[in-house]
């Protein structure tokens, strides 16, 4: 059996998932990698680098693929819009600020667009500017978001939509590492998952090793949500945002004690601990950017490999377990 959905019917693509554009991890060399096996990939815009998008775009060697931004980042460097749009991308991606600046241009591009949101506020905005795609976002995932979880918002947006726009494709995202995670999103109503912490432990993630091996011994309770990467590294994330990370020496240094870190000596001290072990390959000495779904992940494996099997077993469990589930009345 296939895994068909109004998500791979309107992306002409064979498997409802799409990789996350996890800042700084998702390159073209995955991004293309998770469009090959059948998904969609998104490279990481994140805060905004022109010769990097262009690298990375490159390194895509002509992929379909998509591109995802920070959008209170892009409201800074908006030109970056345009450098990715002449890559004519499958899709953009606006996660964390409001999508209305950019929307109009973005579809009138032709391009679909997938707003990610944490809460209901952030839905109807999304619906507003005529999102085709909407991503509901648990707590759960690695990186930033905000409190809600994956289980209770996602059918709450799911049925949102139904009333208010019935033609946009929601996707889940947050703690979605393997077939489960994916089966269970369509049974809360997603159309697809968006996945990141999976294929941030990828063989073609741009991430170091180092990093993917501490996760590998990590479980879920091992990562907590936390400001205190953010205030290190000198990035003023707007509120409510926060930052899920593993629980390293350098975030159980400093979380708890905010107020201190933020004084301009230590700041400035601690930044460049921050980045000299994240170039260094030193994981207890700065942030190990994945999710809740550390606890289900055991390797490290090329992406394709990746989605085939979560699909594999995705499409197992709703063509033989779940209907085992019901039994004549």
């Amino acid at each position: 059996m296939a895994l068909q959905t109004r998500l791979t019917k309107m992306l002409s693509i064979e498997h409802p998932i799409i990789s996350a554009p996890m800042a700084f991890a998702a390159g073209g060399r995955m991004a293309s990698a998770v469009t090959t096996a059948g998904g969609l990939g998104l490279i990481g815009g994140g805060y905004g680098d022109a010769d990097w998008l262009e690298h990375e775009f490159a390194e895509a060697r002509n992929t379909r693929v998509g591109c995802g931004f920070i959008t209170w980042s892009l409201a800074r460097r908006p030109h970056l819009l345009d450098l990715v749009l002449v890559h004519a991308p499958a899709a953009v991606m606006l996660s964390f600020g409001s999508p209305t600046p950019f929307a109009r241009h973005i579809k009138d591009s032709g391009v679909k667009l997938i707003c990610q949101i944490q809460c209901m506020e952030h839905a109807r905005e999304a619906v507003a500017a005529g999102a085709d795609i909407v991503v509901a976002q648990g707590a759960e995932a690695g990186g930033h978001g905000q409190n809600r979880a994956t289980l209770t918002l996602v059918p709450e947006v799911a049925d949102y939509l139904a009333e208010a726009a019935p033609a946009t494709v929601l996707l889940a995202a947050g703690g979605i590492a393997d077939g489960r995670g994916l089966a269970a999103a369509l049974m809360l109503g997603a159309d697809g998952v968006l996945i990141g912490s999976r294929f941030w432990a990828s063989s073609e993630a741009l991430v170091n090793p180092a990093f993917q091996q501490k996760a590998l011994f990590a479980d879920g309770d091992s990562t907590v949500r936390t400001t205190v990467v953010d205030i290190a590294r000198k990035l003023e994330w707007p509120t409510p945002f926060t930052a899920r990370v593993m629980r390293t020496r350098f975030v159980e240094d400093w979380h708890g004690r905010e107020s201190e870190l933020v004084t301009p000596a230590v700041v400035d001290r601690e930044m460049q601990r921050y980045i000299k072990a994240m170039q260094d390959g030193d994981p207890d000495n700065t942030a190990v950017w994945v999710g809740e779904g550390a606890g289900l992940i055991d390797d490290v494996q090329p992406a394709g490999d990746l989605l085939k099997r979560i699909v594999a077993d995705a499409e197992r469990l709703v063509g033989n377990k779940a209907p085992g589930f019901v039994r004549p009345s």
